[in-house]
């Protein structure tokens, strides 16, 4: 049954499937659309208030477009329950949806009053899937046992109630921009790829594995919005949506890579490869430890080679040749982290045109890097295995310990020098994609994207174990660039929305990851600028494209990190 209350109600503007119990107004007064002022409780509304005031900072400049004064005050009401619709049905009408899940078996509708509630009968299946028409009531399932030969109720029916349902949560469609001026602004969904055939997408992705994803940590976004069955088919409708010829993704958890990534990517034409962490360090279920995983369109490319790295078995390696007998298990507690990073190479099945061999392979080679790290409590970023000296703190990524830095710059040194062999056995382009966890700015960063750090570098006090010394080895002959770099530099149709939504000083976007405790950017696409050239990138998102609370996860978005995409051509010039 759909239930339709002869009582207004007004919806919680944070969470949308609770009925709101006080109103902002302070909004009503500086004419805010009323959807914004109602919240669910005071708790609700002070957890709000941070991003809620800025809607009143603007107010001024802002032009009421809600109508008359009725509208104004109960713009969210109306007489019969729904929060958005004030929609009311017939009997006639509401038989029609009987069939709903199934062919029904059953009479027509039945509409009921109890108490000054309607109880219009929607369906008689085993299965209901909500419509536009339930929108902002409640929906009450009634079972009871049949018997099969008289057909006749036995006992009493058992029934549940659901929360108001809402609209599906709908994220603002993101838009794939040319900076390389020859193609124009496309549309990305999953009607069609925009890239030519000359070209090839790459979508990074922190889809946040769902051990991290806990009420505690975000409080903020919905239980229902927070919950795996939810997020993992928005992520893959998000992920297909973007129809990338290559996908890397990161806190995969490797149950749900088996049981769900794999399999449903593969309905759409990917194949996958997958490295978990090592566990070493983690404690849990095996089968909950994240990875990294990337797929690639059959259509598109071919697998010729993986190469899984493991960090623990580098620092098993280093510690053995470069630290002392005493010290040696100090610096595995130190270095061993469970990290990995998986390396592809694939084959191109398309012709890049205009090429000067067009008979010669086309190899690529694709890095999958996650340096997330494992949080002991739902509040803690830092690795499992606490001890007396350990380190917890609320704020998700920014907050490193900072005597662990050299542990991330000695990574990302030992991943580069690992690709550079990689190179120099074959004249093959390259992309590294992946949450590095850092900065831009800080050491990791600037060795991917100048390939050197400044032994000047702060980060580089804290290194008892001397892996970063001389600070001269740390450089790289890669010529790597950020993909993501031409906004920065952008003029033109598109690009100067973009550039604002960029740090200048250091070519990145302004943020990544985007939740209540933390804003910046940690994720990355790199690549060798001599053998690949940026045709277009997926546009960024900004305050206004996020939810109203201007935090992740969220609803419409189920990760804490933004999907960053990215069109290569390869360059048909001699590579010097």
């Amino acid at each position: 049954y759909r239930i339709q209350s002869d009582r207004k109600v007004a919806v919680c503007s944070v969470h949308p499937s609770e009925q709101a119990t006080l109103q902002c107004l302070g909004c009503v007064k500086a004419k805010i659309p009323v959807a914004k002022s109602y919240h669910c409780s005071p708790k609700c509304f002070s957890d709000a208030w941070q991003h809620h005031r800025v809607l009143h900072d603007h107010a001024a400049s802002s032009v009421n477009e809600n109508g008359n004064e009725e509208e104004e005050i109960f713009g969210r009401f109306n007489s019969t329950g729904s929060g958005v619709v004030n929609a009311t049905l017939t009997g006639s009408a509401s038989s029609t949806s009987l069939t709903n899940g199934s062919t029904s078996l059953y009479p027509a509708a039945v509409t009921q009053r109890s108490g000054g509630e309607t109880w219009f009968e929607v369906g008689r299946s085993k299965t209901y899937t909500p419509s536009a028409d339930d929108i902002g009531h409640v929906l009450k399932f009634e079972c009871v046992v049949v018997d099969m030969e008289t057909k006749l109720p036995v006992g009493h029916p058992n029934t549940i109630l659901t929360s108001r349902v809402i609209p599906a949560p709908s994220p603002i469609p993101r838009r794939l921009i040319p900076v390389s001026g020859t193609d124009m602004m496309g549309q990305l969904d999953s009607d069609g790829r925009i890239s030519s055939s000359g070209t090839f997408t790459v979508l990074s992705y922190n889809i946040l594995s769902d051990t991290y994803a806990s009420s505690e940590l975000y409080s903020y976004c919905p239980s229902w919005a927070l919950s795996w069955p939810y997020r993992r088919q928005n992520l893959l409708r998000e992920i297909v949506g973007y129809r990338a010829d290559i996908v890397c993704l990161q806190e995969v958890q490797n149950d749900h890579f088996e049981e769900f990534f794999a399999p449903e990517l593969d309905k759409h034409g990917y194949q996958a490869l997958y490295k978990r962490k090592t566990n070493e360090v983690y404690g849990g279920n095996i089968h909950t430890i994240d990875g990294c995983a990337t797929f690639f369109r059959r259509d598109r490319f071919s697998h010729v080679k993986k190469y899984e790295v493991e960090f623990n078995k580098a620092a098993q390696s280093l510690t053995e040749v470069a630290v002392q007998t005493t010290q040696k298990k100090a610096a595995l507690n130190r270095l061993v982290k469970d990290n990995v990073a998986l390396i592809v190479v694939l084959e191109a099945k398309f012709s890049n045109q205009g090429a000067d061999n067009p008979g010669k392979r086309q190899l690529l080679c694709v890095v999958d890097f996650s340096r997330s790290i494992y949080r002991c409590k739902p509040f803690c970023r830092r690795q499992a295995g606490c001890d007396a000296e350990s380190w917890c703190n609320a704020n998700t990524h920014l907050n490193v310990p900072p005597e662990l830095k050299d542990v991330k710059i000695w990574q990302v040194h030992t991943l580069l020098k690992g690709l550079e062999k990689i190179a120099a056995s074959a004249d093959i382009p390259m992309l590294v994609c992946g949450d590095f966890n850092s900065v831009p700015g800080s050491a990791p960063h600037l060795l991917l994207a100048m390939g050197k750090v400044d032994p000047l570098h702060p980060e580089l006090l804290v290194d008892p174990l001397a892996i970063l010394r001389p600070h001269s080895k740390l450089t790289h002959q890669l010529p790597l660039v950020s993909a993501y770099s031409p906004f920065a530099r952008g003029v033109g149709l598109g690009l100067e929305h973009q550039r604002r939504k960029m740090d200048i000083t250091t070519n990145e976007p302004l943020f990544t990851n985007c939740t209540r405790d933390f804003i910046g950017t940690l994720d990355y696409i790199f690549y060798t600028a001599d053998s690949l050239t940026v045709e277009a990138l997926l546009e960024l998102l900004d305050e206004d494209s996020l939810r109203k609370d201007t935090a992740l996860p969220s609803p419409e978005w189920s990760s804490d990190h933004i999907a960053l995409l990215a069109e290569f051509r390869f360059q048909t010039r001699p590579r010097r």
